[in-house]
């Protein structure tokens, strides 16, 4: 098959600059082929090498004695979890091929991440989602949520992970490019782990899974450029089409495979297929890799070499075996039914060489490809909305005078309203392991013997009992708050998650964040990629919550539509000591008493926690002002003495005091209980506001100052919880107790009474009915 000749409008249309082109020229000493072209154009594409955020990447903490894979260095973290026991996990994005193919692009984007985690040699045993839309007034919008509802939950159901946990978001900002970000988690032993390198000088490659189509062609490079009508019509083809069903049989073969010793590394073809797969093996390991395409299964006839090199078909593995072994290799796969072929060889060249029709193809440096890709500094500018956010006050903003009416609002917002919409649609109990589904702050999974992977013959720890962990996780961010105010809204997004945790019961162990920006260029777009990492960083440092990997998603945006808010999504990862520890947001028995631990609001802030909040938004239909401050000590105080509480049997229920504030903190904890399929438990409450000082009473009931969780406890707790909070410096405010079918707020004004049923009715169903 002829190949274009290599022009500069070829090189254009590849994304690769004049500079990189030449850079290219240099390392290769001549021209490079067309496939070579398209090698380096997704290898150094944003999604693969990093190349415009690798520097700010580093300021990330990403060290602490409990990591066994750290950022960086593998498809995916590992950390501790104490005898003998690790868990792997990481959060991707696959927000291009959703916007473009929604069910196809979320469905896969389940599958990647899930490779990620099994080609570690751990079993996934829970995934979480991350979602952003537009507005759901808009049919588009809605055809886009409900296709990566679809296709997330195909994937994760027939695949057979629990998907336990998630967060959704609605903004205007997201109508042209929505953001769908998987985050996966599984288990293994220590002596477990599998490297992703080519290790040893002749040792056999295998290709396994289905055979390569053409979908998927260059998907690397679409997700690292602007989405436009035009690109979103040409790269339909870039979307990947997947088989949940194929990939269990994989990770199955997998993870056998791993069990007999054989593997000399493993990688799934992700991002750049058999391209990416190949020269990243080999620059781990510091070895060279010599493949044959006439071996690789093809499902199109005439397939180029660059189509082969370059397709991201789904459910493939790339294997490297001990020689000698070929045969018990070749058993399992045949065992699973699985397609496979020896394609290639571990070399000791240092070059990822690739063959087709008798002929080389490719012959490139493999560490050029993967260490070597330019690094940019990019200019930083504060944007220029700014003036207007630190100079908005609230004057002239009428204060609410009939915060029923307010409450009920808030809770129908599509942001703040239920998600069991969408949440209904996962299976969260295959497995058997979870125990906190989502509904709840956090998820919770109990990590039992079957949620490790098989052992080989004669290991020591084989027929030994494997203690039981409680593993806590939840993502968060809320992107009006970064958009706001960058460097405190990725305060923000740590805080919150952890906040999560210390709810749940569980102490962080690490972070792994999805960071969703707008077009890197654009100096105000990577100011606010800059300084929300540093405040993401300074948040993983104080909480002691090392970043274990990762995904960096830029160019979202779409045409006129403009930019996405920024969103760092945050994933956070938590250790429950005992199954007693566990807690839920909802209240439990009549009688208890209601705490609130941290401000009630926080006067030095001049709005009042109203500053980006859902009330500004939805009440006001403002999208301004600086959001509430983040004192980290204080965070980090309030989250140790809750944990203390927990761990001291006193507390029934804490729930993390966020969008909406107070007043939808409290009606969540009063109905968000349920005990069957569509029936909630209402426990509501009696709450006295009246001495409370503030000056506005929508600041009071729906500012969203940080820093606060509510609990409630035992009568006979509750002066002991009130005076150990003080000691520990965290203020705590007795707000009334639990009882009633209805949540009465004494505030100056007088007295509110809600029937728990209607609030309830329009939080559980707002979603399903602008969906019909």
């Amino acid at each position: 098959m002829s190949e274009p000749a290599i022009t500069p409008e070829l090189v254009a249309k590849h994304n690769l600059t004049p500079e990189e082109y030449q850079k290219v020229l240099e390392i290769l000493g001549r021209v490079p082929s067309y496939t070579e072209l398209g090698i380096f154009s997704v290898m150094w594409s944003e999604h693969c090498s990093y190349k415009n955020t690798r520097p700010v990447l580093k300021t990330f903490p990403t060290k602490g004695s409990n990591i066994l894979v750290g950022a960086g260095e593998e498809n995916a973290g590992i950390i501790d979890v104490g005898d003998g026991i690790a868990i792997a996990f990481k959060i991707e994005s696959h927000n291009h091929p959703s916007a473009v193919e929604p069910f196809q692009g979320a469905a896969t984007g389940v599958g990647g991440i899930i490779r990620d985690i099994f080609t570690m040699g751990a079993r996934p045993v829970a995934a979480m989602n991350s979602l952003r839309f537009g507005e759901l007034s808009n049919p588009v919008v809605r055809r886009l949520f409900s296709g990566v509802v679809n296709g997330i939950a195909h994937y994760g159901n027939c695949f057979g992970i629990p998907t336990v946990g998630g967060e959704v978001f609605f903004d205007k900002s997201y109508e042209g490019n929505p953001l769908v970000n998987a985050f996966a988690l599984g288990v293994l032993r220590h002596d477990q782990i599998t490297r992703g390198a080519a290790k040893g000088v002749g040792n056999p490659v295998f290709y396994l899974g289905p055979a390569t189509g053409r979908d998927g062609l260059a998907g690397a490079a679409f997700a690292s450029q602007d989405l436009t009508e035009e690109s979103a019509e040409q790269q339909r083809g870039a979307v990947q089409v997947g088989d949940p069903f194929m990939e269990k049989l994989v990770c199955e073969a997998c993870l056998e495979l791993l069990a007999t010793g054989v593997v000399a590394g493993m990688q799934d073809m992700g991002a750049a297929g058999l391209t990416c797969s190949t020269c990243e093996t080999a620059a781990r390991a510091g070895t060279g890799i010599e493949i044959e395409l006439d071996r690789v299964p093809q499902r199109a006839p005439n397939m180029s070499s660059y189509e082969i090199m370059l397709s991201e078909s789904q459910e493939r593995m790339l294997v490297v075996v001990h020689k000698g072994q070929e045969e018990a290799v070749k058993r399992i796969f045949d065992k699973w039914d699985l397609p496979w072929s020896e394609i290639g060889v571990v070399t000791d060249t240092g070059r990822m060489v690739v063959r087709h029709g008798g002929r080389v193809v490719v012959d490139v440096p493999a560490k050029k490809l993967t260490d070597e890709a330019p690094v940019y500094h990019r200019e930083m500018r504060e944007a220029a909305y700014m003036a207007d956010v630190r100079a908005f006050r609230l004057d002239g903003l009428a204060d609410t005078t009939d915060p029923l009416a307010d409450l009920k609002g808030l809770l129908a917002d599509h942001s703040v309203a239920s998600k069991n919409w969408v949440y209904s649609q996962y299976d969260h109990m295959v497995r058997d392991g979870s125990i906190v589904c989502p509904g709840s702050d956090a998820a919770v999974i109990r990590i039992k013997a079957d949620s490790l992977p098989v052992l080989p013959s004669g290991h020591p720890a084989e027929g030994q009992p494997v203690p039981e962990k409680y593993v806590a996780m939840t993502v968060d961010c809320n992107g009006t708050y970064v958009y706001l105010d960058p460097y405190e809204g990725g305060k923000a997004a740590v805080a919150e998650a952890c906040r999560n945790l210390a709810c749940s019961g569980a102490a962080p162990l690490g972070a792994t964040d999805n960071l969703n920006f707008g077009n890197p260029h654009n100096p105000e777009i990577f100011w606010q990629l800059r300084e929300s990492v540093r405040g993401i960083a300074e948040a993983c440092r104080a909480f002691q919550a090392p970043v274990t990997g990762g995904n960096c998603s830029l160019y979202n945006q779409r045409g006129a539509l403009g930019s996405i808010d920024p969103t760092p999504t945050v994933g956070v990862v938590g250790l429950v000591e005992q199954v007693e520890h566990i807690t839920t947001q909802w209240f439990k028995d009549a009688g208890d008493v209601v705490i609130l631990l941290g401000d009630v609001v926080d006067a030095t802030d001049p709005l009042l926690g109203l500053g980006g909040s859902a009330q500004l938004r939805v009440k006001h239909g403002r999208k301004t002002g600086l959001p509430p401050r983040v004192d980290l000590a204080a965070a980090q105080t309030l989250h140790s003495t809750l944990l203390g509480l927990i761990r001291e049997g006193v507390v029934k229920s804490a729930h993390d005091c966020s969008e909406g504030g107070l007043a939808v903190c409290l009606a969540e904890s009063s109905f968000s209980q349920l005990v069957a399929k569509n029936t909630p438990r209402l426990l509501g409450a009696t709450i006295d506001l009246s001495a409370a000082q503030c000056a506005r009473l929508e600041a009071l009931l729906f500012g969203e100052t940080q820093n606060r969780v509510v609990i409630t406890v035992a009568p006979a707790d509750a002066g002991r919880v009130l005076k150990q909070s003080a000691a520990m410096g965290v203020p705590a405010t007795r707000l009334g107790v639990v009882g009633g079918m209805e949540l009465v707020l004494k505030v100056p004004l007088g007295e509110f009474r809600a029937d728990l049923a209607m609030l309830h009715d329009g939080w559980w169903n707002s979603i399903a009915r602008a969906m019909e």
